[in-house]
């Protein structure tokens, strides 16, 4: 019976570390068909028992959701006063920064300015021909010397959009703070080059990667369901980033 009681309150104890929203995200990508469990090759070559496709999430209930997910994991990560604007570069990361700032004032009581950027640089209206081009590729709020920017965006492959929107940012204010670069889901692998495209970042900007969930996340949540979660094990074992590795 002690036994019985034993195995309970772990249970239960297990369910209290996962945080409600992430739960709730989790619950949510898999029922928008976001996130599949099967075999799925993906561009790598690689055979993966699970399969995240954000583009699922393309409807007005699915974006208010995720701006609501985002801005959970900001009040989670840090305090309202601790960052000015809401940045997400183009493309998938406007909508983003739209609907977050949204739930951040709506959900959260929190409000806050919003900015993306364009492809190209805006050649018509209020400019002259004096104006510096990389000013008018900023949409939304202006950025100015000192801002602290949140930065979003869907997921994280090769970090090349974020180097561009950085670039582009250090060129319209100076002294900009980034406290975080948030994403959906971070798969926690590995690339066919051995590294971790995250990391990589990470050193090279010194600006943190945080994500809604992990892949660790899943195995937890699984887990708790009680669903098998040995596929996705092995596979983290063979293309897993260290830092996932040792908790398998």
């Amino acid at each position: 019976l002690n036994l019985i009681f034993f195995i309970l309150y772990c249970s239960f104890k297990k369910r209290k570390t996962m945080e409600k929203y992430k739960r709730e995200f989790i619950e949510f990508i898999i029922s928008r068909g976001a996130l599949r469990f099967g075999e799925f090759k993906l561009k790598s070559g690689r055979v993966s028992p699970y399969f995240i496709n954000t583009g699922q999430l393309n409807d007005g209930y699915s974006i208010d959701r995720l701006g609501f997910f985002f801005a959970s994991k900001i009040m989670d990560l840090m305090n309202p006063d601790e960052f000015d604007i809401i940045y997400g570069p183009a493309y998938k990361g406007i909508p983003l920064a739209v609907t977050t700032s949204i739930s951040l004032s709506r959900d959260f009581n929190v409000v806050k300015h919003y900015a993306f950027n364009r492809k190209e640089a805006k050649m018509h209206g209020d400019i002259s021909s004096t104006t510096d081009k990389s000013k008018n590729l900023i949409v939304g709020k202006k950025i100015e010397t000192g801002n602290r920017i949140i930065m979003l965006d869907d997921v994280f492959t090769t970090g090349d959009t974020k180097f561009e929107s950085l670039s582009i940012l250090g060129n319209v204010a100076e002294n900009l703070h980034f406290p975080y670069l948030i994403i959906t889901v971070n798969r926690q692998e590995i690339g066919t080059d051995g590294t971790s495209a995250i990391n990589v970042f990470e050193e090279k900007t010194g600006i943190p990667v945080e994500s809604i969930i992990t892949i660790s996340d899943v195995i937890e949540y699984l887990e708790m369901m009680g669903k098998t979660t040995e596929s996705i094990k092995d596979y983290l074992k063979k293309y897993g980033t260290e830092d996932v590795k040792v908790k398998l």
